[in-house]
């Protein structure tokens, strides 16, 4: 535990005790000396403004009882966990689109600055300059992702124009945002289509226009979202009413075995050393792709169509190479 994630547990011990808390429970709770305990209540005292003080009758420290219960940890205020998460996030939405949310994420920005410089002592250099996110694979971002992001917070529908790339078409249609989904570094669109009546998820960087409407976003309930996404494997929508067995060679079971491929999966080791996934899916494009990376050390053992889909594109992909 660090001097920062100390201050925070501190606080909160302090909060929640009913009674005095002796220092050698705070020694205990804080995982430190005497010394270090002294040294984070004058702190908290001197640069925090916290109202502890010491009870000679019970042998312990509290809030005083006239200010503590009104005291809060002053301005923003993270345990060091909290403040790298932060800053992953952050770069992740400054890599949706130059210059987005920048006004917004700027005050953030220094105050997380000023806390971290607080936690790594003097002379620290700044974690932003620690924590580096790698895309891979990522399509460029959408220039609608603001008016997107703006429609599904003020729950307004929005008529857009979408490419389809597999049918290589344009459609213009009608939707109600739902929500935002980031999956493997591009941002998808889960919405009601009014067109087609039904739940469908649109790539952000597919659509080629787009305008809010004035009126109301359809409502879909938590519950039909998630039981439309949830089941099946990956992005793609649909219920998973399909199960996939694959068996993994011994050599790749060291990565595989240690990874979630879907919330619902089921495994077990075979003798030989093999891993075998048991996977519910709908689609199966993605499952495949997923699953070709792998090459020799991965076979699908049933349903017998996905064996034969993965053996087809094997023979397609050994044609390219005679």
């Amino acid at each position: 535990m660090d001097r920062f994630d100390r201050i925070f547990e501190l606080n909160r011990i302090l909060q929640t005790a009913r009674y005095p808390v002796s220092r050698h429970r705070l020694e205990q709770e804080l995982e430190c000396s005497r010394a270090t305990v002294k040294r984070l209540i004058e702190e908290m005292r001197l640069y925090l403004n916290a109202p502890i003080v010491y009870d000679r009758k019970l042998n312990g420290y509290r809030y005083d009882p006239n200010e503590g219960e009104m005291y809060e940890l002053p301005g923003l205020w993270f345990n060091a966990s909290e403040l790298h998460a932060l800053l992953t996030v952050q770069q992740l939405l400054e890599a949706v689109q130059p210059g987005l949310l920048e006004s917004h994420l700027q005050p953030l920005r220094r105050k997380i600055d000023t806390l971290l410089e607080r936690q790594q002592g003097q002379g620290g250099e700044s974690l932003t300059n620690r924590i580096r996110l790698i895309r891979a694979a990522a399509r460029p971002s959408s220039p609608f992702f603001t008016l997107i992001a703006g429609s599904l917070a003020a729950r307004r529908r929005i008529y857009l124009t979408y490419y389809n790339r597999s049918g290589d078409t344009l459609s213009e249609r009608e939707v109600s945002p739902q929500r935002l989904t980031h999956y493997r570094d591009n941002w998808y669109l889960d919405a009601w289509c009014h067109l087609r009546e039904g739940i469908r998820t649109f790539a952000m960087d597919s659509i080629r226009q787009a305008r809010q409407l004035d009126y109301a976003a359809k409502e879909v309930e938590e519950e039909q979202l998630e039981h439309h996404f949830a089941d099946t494997y990956g992005i793609f929508s649909g219920q998973a009413n399909h199960l996939a067995v694959v068996r993994f060679t011994p050599r790749a079971a060291k990565w595989v075995a240690s990874e979630e491929w879907h919330p619902k999966q089921q495994f077990r080791w075979l003798e030989d050393g093999r891993y075998e996934l048991t996977l519910p899916y709908g689609n199966p494009e993605e499952l495949l792709m997923d699953l070709l990376k792998y090459g020799p050390d991965v076979e699908i053992i049933s349903p017998p169509d996905l064996r034969q889909a993965i053996r087809q594109r094997l023979l397609d992909a050994l044609d390219n190479y005679k």
